[in-house]
């Protein structure tokens, strides 16, 4: 596994795994008494396994030959208690490695979970939200599958080996080299499905990840496919994937047919050879029956292992592909946290920029020698074309994005001295595509944070307008909310997420192209909530719709990364630079709708 973690998923080199066992083991260790017991079963039910042949062999060669029931009842008694054992103890062995398996993976999965939640939003715009998901479920549940496979108990299929080893060694030498001839030309044949078939399930894993991004893509975006007609195409595309993977996995089935076959085959050979010698070695007086019959036994139970051993290799592959994908995700760096300072502000809501450059790849700046000031209390609105930089600004103030030159100030204080979480919790943000979750429209305002009341939580629905519409909801704030919230309107959705902002109550506020999808009267009610909103809190609002900002104590003209004006609303039309030149585009459009809406409405019967 490579010590990159963010290289591609597709070029994965040579495996260790022996590495990944032990990191494997390492989410087994807290769990250590219940996978003790596990493995203290192992040896007993080898040995009660193993017991039951010796003592075929002694009931037909002592008690049969010689006549003596009694003998031959205490035999029968022994070899259903050996059985007993047997089933007894891997029940017992079976048992405790699921509970430890299930313990151990809801530890993985619960660490996998918080890891991802701790890495950079970078990672997630070069990693799809699919593939992302696939290691957090599919690629466990494979590693789960190689516990419930068993494939702990070939530690006792070792043992159940050796010992069949030795014991044909010491009832007869002669013939326990007969029944292990074919053994140098198995472990060949073995090993050559072992490098081929490791390459396969890695090629398996990185396909099923395909798939599961391409079906998040497609079914998150399913209106855009139908509203457009692209159904077939879509399909046409999910064909090509899925044929991928089935491919994949009918190269593994021959791999794992091919070793199973070549299992049965030596089995059959090495019991025909058995056979014809111990045949000639009975009619030559040289071998007791009891004992071939024991040879008959030894051999069968020596070949389950190996025959199982054909598909639990295949499960381990599969896991030991798995484990790569997980740990890669668990190596990838998160955030790394170099501030600590948590204390309240001498002076809450300054913000300032210093020479800030940034640039998402590279030297491609998205922001070139930005300042400004932003001072306690005041609103300050930025506007500028589509990739001027103005959401990158948000970024970076988040710290979401660490700034290549410059710094970054608030209240006095480098962004880089601040404690992340304590920083995020004194700024609110309502973005344009708001994120709503699945639940109650209380928890969504909320975010499951036990220490905000209702009463609060109502009092930020009331100051956002939001309050009439939730109150109509048949179940008022505990009204179940869909996917994204998909049974509000954009505008509704819009509102929540200004009731979140209200309800954590924020230091400084941050409206983020936050009434660009709202239909005209929601617009006109958040409007009128904007005094109340900015009231005694740095507020920062970046938007298109230069209505919503005219009332700003200041705007910054946002080009190419650039600041190019300050200035009021007025003083900016006074300079007749860029913000005017918006200003005239922005109305001048605006007035042909309107001339077109009013033509419209003249001309209707």
């Amino acid at each position: 596994m490579s010590d990159s973690p963010l290289q591609r998923e597709d070029d994965l080199g040579k495996a260790y795994d022996l590495r990944l066992m032990r990191r494997l083991a390492a989410y087994i260790r807290p769990h250590a008494r219940p996978f003790a017991l596990a493995m203290l079963a192992l040896p007993l039910t080898s040995a009660a396994m193993l017991a039951q042949p010796y003592i075929l062999k002694l009931a037909i060669d002592r008690y049969i030959a010689g006549g003596d029931r009694r003998g031959l009842t205490l035999m029968a008694l022994l070899y259903g208690g050996a059985m007993a054992a047997e089933y007894a103890f891997y029940y017992a062995q079976y048992y405790l490695t699921m509970l430890v398996a299930q313990r151990s993976l809801a530890d993985m999965r619960r660490e996998l979970f918080a890891h991802v939640q701790r890495l950079p939003a970078a990672y997630f715009d070069r990693h799809p939200v699919g593939r992302i998901v696939t290691r957090l479920t599919t690629d466990v549940d494979v590693i789960n599958e190689m516990f419930a496979a068993g494939v702990i108990s070939i530690a006792m299929d070792v043992l159940t080996l050796l010992g069949i080893v030795a014991i044909m060694a010491l009832l007869d030498w002669r013939l326990a080299l007969v029944t292990l001839a074919l053994l140098p030309p198995m472990a060949l044949a073995i090993n050559f499905f072992r490098l081929r078939a490791r390459q396969n399930y890695r090629a398996i894993r990185e396909r099923i990840a395909r798939i599961n991004a391409f079906l998040q893509e497609a079914i998150s975006g399913i209106r855009v496919v139908q509203l457009f007609a692209r159904e077939p195409a879509m399909r046409q595309r999910f064909d090509r994937l899925n044929d991928d993977h089935r491919t994949a996995n009918h190269t593994s089935n021959l791999y794992e047919a091919s070793l199973f076959s070549l299992v049965e085959a030596a089995n059959a050979i090495s019991f025909a050879l058995v056979v014809a010698y111990g045949g000639w070695q009975i009619l030559g007086g040289a071998l007791a029956l009891g004992t071939l019959v024991a040879f008959f036994e030894y051999i069968q139970k020596f070949f389950v292992p190996i025959r199982d051993f054909s598909s639990k290799y295949a499960v381990m592959q599969s896991a030991m592909t798995a484990a790569e994908r997980v740990f890669q995700l668990l190596d990838t760096p998160t955030e790394t946290e170099t501030g600590t300072s948590t204390a309240g502000p001498t002076r809450p809501g300054q913000i300032e920029f210093e020479h800030v450059w940034f640039a998402y790849k590279g030297e491609d700046w998205v922001l070139r020698d930005v300042s400004f000031r932003i001072e306690p209390g005041e609103t300050v609105a930025f506007v500028g074309a589509t990739g001027a930089g103005k959401t990158t600004l948000v970024k970076l103030l988040n710290r979401f994005y660490e700034v290549q030159r410059g710094r970054i100030l608030v209240d006095g204080r480098d962004l880089r001295e601040w404690d992340r979480a304590a920083l995020r919790r004194r700024i609110g943000v309502v973005f344009q595509d708001v994120f709503l979750f699945t639940g109650t429209i209380e928890e969504n305002i909320t975010l499951g944070r036990s220490d905000i009341p209702r009463a609060q939580v109502v009092a930020a629905a009331r100051r956002v307008n939001a309050h009439p519409f939730i109150a109509r909801q048949p179940a008022a704030y505990e009204e179940p909310l869909r996917e994204r919230g998909s049974n509000l309107s954009t505008g509704q959705r819009q509102l929540v997420a200004f009731a979140r902002a209200l309800a954590f109550d924020p230091e400084v506020l941050v409206l983020d192209e936050a009434t660009a999808s709202v239909d005209t009267e929601t617009e006109v009610l958040i409007q009128d909530a904007l005094d109340e909103l900015f009231r005694d809190r740095t507020s920062l609002v970046i938007a298109h719709r230069l209505s919503t900002i005219e009332r700003a104590d200041r705007i910054i003209v946002m080009h190419h990364g650039q600041v190019r004006e300050i200035g009021t609303h007025g003083e900016l039309l006074a300079r007749r630079g860029l913000y005017f030149r918006l200003h005239q585009l922005q109305y001048a459009a605006d007035g042909a709708r309107s001339a077109h809406a009013t033509a419209e409405v003249a001309d209707a019967p």
